[in-house]
């Protein structure tokens, strides 16, 4: 078995949506919460790969794709493109659902019509990340690397800080990022706030 972390090809698209469903529910499979397996990775894997390539590095197991670290170095650009150029055309394929619904594909698609909107608190960490691994990668401190791959390149586009959001149930994650050096910023009512300051 040979393991690698590299850049993002386009052929990795696909696996971006698995990956995502895959590592949903806190960091577990969460196929059986979502009818619509594509619904998680379109908000939170996929506008990353179009509009941010350059900051998609992929873990890959004898080159396919089992991991990903994605992200922008400005939250704030990325609203604004996002909300020109990606999600009017999803939000014309996922009209907003009756306000009765309390479904997970609800929950995602009330999300798609919300945007990417960035926080106040995190406005002194422009950049901001997600990483999902799936089983096969965990335990062998691959997840410390993807985020070194990443800071590196926020580096070098000279950016000062970034944040991430982690749920309160997600134990493991929340453990990982104290161990790596986030700092807690905020707590919200279902996810915490971390941030790093990068060292240019």
């Amino acid at each position: 078995m040979t393991f690698e972390i590299r850049n993002y090809r386009q052929s990795d698209y696909e696996k971006l949506f698995e990956i995502c469903l895959k590592t949903g529910d806190s960091g577990k499979d969460a196929s059986h919460i979502y009818k619509n397996p594509k619904l998680l990775g379109s908000f939170y894997a996929a506008p990353y790969a179009i509009f941010h390539p350059d900051l998609t590095f992929i873990l890959a197991l004898n080159d396919e794709a089992i991991g990903y670290i994605i992200g922008t170095s400005n939250s704030q650009k990325f609203y604004e493109v996002t909300e020109e150029k990606y999600f009017p055309d999803l939000r014309n394929e996922y009209p907003l659902p009756d306000e009765n619904d309390s479904s997970a594909d609800a929950r995602i698609i009330r999300l798609i019509h919300n945007g990417h909107k960035p926080k106040i608190e995190f406005q002194n960490y422009p950049a901001h990340l997600h990483i999902d691994i799936l089983p096969a990668g965990q335990g062998k401190g691959f997840g410390k690397k993807l985020i070194d791959t990443f800071i590196n390149k926020l580096k070098e586009l000279n950016v000062p800080a970034l944040h991430l959001e982690v749920g309160k149930k997600n134990t493991n994650a929340i453990a990982f990022y104290e161990k790596y050096g986030f700092h807690r910023i905020v707590e919200f009512e279902y996810s915490i706030g971390f941030g790093i300051t990068i060292n240019n």
